[in-house]
């Protein structure tokens, strides 16, 4: 009997080295595309109601499924195209004004340092930051790192053009059948988590929330200050004003100060050289429009979804930024969200006297959850 119970036990064992090795090669010949499958997994999930209601319309799922890619193409995708190339073009320009000289940064500088009080002046003089010929200089350096950097870019994307192309077709085709589908494979990786299917549900839920909550509250929070912002820009007749409106999106990921890293250096740069209508044109939409935004919207956008705390929130954008780029906007928060979930279901089953089903035995279904209640 016991030889037959060591024999089971090894058969397990070696049947459960097979999955991890099989499931560890499935995702490192997937891992080429994870990103694309990521942003169709994330589209999949914010443009779910609106499938269901083009389920409604059109009487069937895929034509609904392909009506909502038409509308994610057309809303999102060549939205985004549009104003990336145009990003590109005034960042390239930007670094080519000041590596041939046209971007006289030595006279804004002396222009600003003039305005400020001599106490604060002859502070930056002794700490040696009051020199303009050391700022131009620092800056041209600057402007050349960030033009090698962005030659290196568009080389690495020319280079691998069938490559992104590809990779845009495998989004687009997940897309289509997570959202088709998205319900019903869900409901399969919750079934087959090797968890409890209580708290596999609680963590499916919370991963949903802090999706939405991160896509609404991040991102399009972000995208509607960068909006703001441009066209404060636009009116104040700065240059560049879609790059300054993409700084604007990106900073407001930052909680507190966020958007004000971009227009406040903005709004004192034209007080300082005279330009009096245009500060004030930046400064009050700044404090009042751009700034409240973020107040106003992000309570109705996504109200109670997510409880984690600003500063996990700064910590794991800028960690998530990163280590996987553009993705770590999202990627960022929802490891940190997953995190806190699951310590706080640990914590609550402790206090209930119960580990969470499964954890402790390897049961997986509600029999196992009621043996540990």
């Amino acid at each position: 009997m016991n030889t037959i119970m060591e024999h089971k036990r090894l058969e397990g064992g070696g049947y459960l080295l097979f999955l991890a090795l099989i499931t560890l090669g499935f995702a490192f010949i997937i891992w080429p595309f994870l990103l694309p499958i990521l942003w169709a997994a994330l589209a999949a999930i914010m443009f779910q109601p609106m499938f269901r209601w083009f389920r409604t319309k059109l009487k069937g799922d895929n034509r609904a499924a392909i009506a909502t890619l038409l509308v994610i193409t057309i809303a999102v995708i060549i939205p985004a195209f549009l104003i990336g190339g145009v990003v590109v073009e005034q960042a390239t320009s930007v670094v080519v004004a000041f590596q041939e000289g046209r971007i006289d940064l030595a006279a804004w500088f002396e222009t600003i340092f003039s305005a400020l009080p001599a106490v604060l002046r002859e502070n930056l003089e002794n700490s040696g930051l009051g020199s303009p010929e050391l700022i131009q200089q620092r800056a041209q350096e600057l402007a050349l790192e960030s033009s090698g950097l962005i030659a290196r870019q568009a080389v690495s994307i020319t280079g691998s053009a069938i490559g992104f192309v590809l990779a845009f077709g495998v989004g687009l085709y997940v897309a289509y059948f997570l959202l088709r589908d998205g319900k019903r494979i869900g409901t399969q990786i919750i079934n087959h988590l090797p968890l409890g299917s209580d708290i596999a549900q609680q963590l499916a839920n919370r991963f949903l929330s802090i999706v939405r909550a991160t896509v609404k509250g991040s991102i399009v929070v972000g995208l509607t200050q960068g909006a703001l912002g441009s066209i404060t820009y636009w009116i104040a007749g700065m240059p560049s004003v879609v790059l300054l409106g993409l700084l604007t999106a990106f900073f407001s990921l930052l909680p507190a100060i966020g958007p004000a890293i971009v227009w406040a250096p903005v709004a004192i740069y034209l007080l300082a050289i005279g330009d009096i209508w245009q500060g004030v044109v930046v400064l009050i939409p700044g404090v009042a429009i751009i700034g409240m935004a973020d107040n106003v919207l992000r309570p109705i956008l996504v109200g109670r979804d997510t409880g984690i705390p600003d500063w996990i929130i700064l910590i794991s954008t800028l960690g998530g930024i990163a280590t996987t780029g553009l993705a770590g906007i999202v990627i960022g928060p929802m490891a940190a969200g997953l995190f806190l979930a699951g310590w706080s279901i640990l914590y609550q089953s402790r206090s209930d006297g119960a580990l969470p089903a499964g954890s402790a035995t390897g049961g997986t279904g509600p029999e196992a959850a009621k043996e540990h209640a």
